[in-house]
């Protein structure tokens, strides 16, 4: 399928035939529960580890299961306007998972919430029927749903926004690769402008 919206010519989708498509995984990291996507699936590394190295291991040995094969992985970045408990942490975490896959030589890319918000429902700003900004769980809740609707993937559980979350990610790095798993509107595909791409060639060489 190609795609069927302009973007910015700096990170342009990609407009691609039909046959075999990169390996791409898309993350949503955490120390707690992180989210794994791949096409037509999703599934979660839970760590239960007392320490915090141990948690850092747990997740990072876990996640590499998912990833040490791709080609390409999408991982959700920081809501720098958050000033959440344990924010080192997670960045940590974050790092090392880039890390590990720059020592694979995998090709990564971070998404920022707001983007992936976007891409998934439209925009980032909801209000209620009384006008009142829709935001926390209430707005994952609509972004999962999203992911439902457009994919037939219904992710359940303790980890389901971060299944969601995770499957929004392999959305948009197919897109951008010009293997869009679902038709979407201009205004949801808009959020791929901006976002640091690699370098395509990276990716499909593989």
């Amino acid at each position: 399928m190609t795609t069927l919206f302009e973007l910015n010519p700096q990170a342009p989708a990609a407009v691609v035939a039909a046959g075999d498509r990169p390996l791409v995984i898309g993350l949503d990291v955490a120390m707690g529960i992180s989210g794994v996507a791949g096409i037509g699936w999703t599934d979660h590394i839970r760590c239960t580890a007392d320490g915090q190295h141990e948690r850092f291991a747990a997740q990072l040995d876990g996640l590499a299961t998912f990833y040490r094969n791709a080609d390409f992985v999408v991982i959700e970045g920081a809501a720098y306007s958050k000033n959440n408990q344990g924010a080192d942490a997670l960045a940590a975490m974050r790092w090392m998972v880039r890390h590990d896959l720059w020592k694979r030589d995998i090709p990564y890319t971070v998404i920022t919430p707001s983007k992936r918000i976007t891409y998934a429902t439209g925009t980032t700003v909801h209000k209620d029927e009384h006008g009142e900004r829709i935001k926390g769980d209430a707005l994952k809740a609509l972004v999962r749903a999203a992911v439902g609707e457009r994919y037939g993937i219904h992710t359940e559980g303790r980890a389901k926004w971060d299944e969601a979350d995770a499957y929004v990610m392999l959305a948009m790095g197919l897109h951008w690769l010009g293997y869009p798993l679902a038709e979407v509107p201009a205004r949801h595909a808009a959020a791929l402008e901006g976002c640091s791409w690699p370098e395509r060639e990276a990716v499909t060489a593989r």
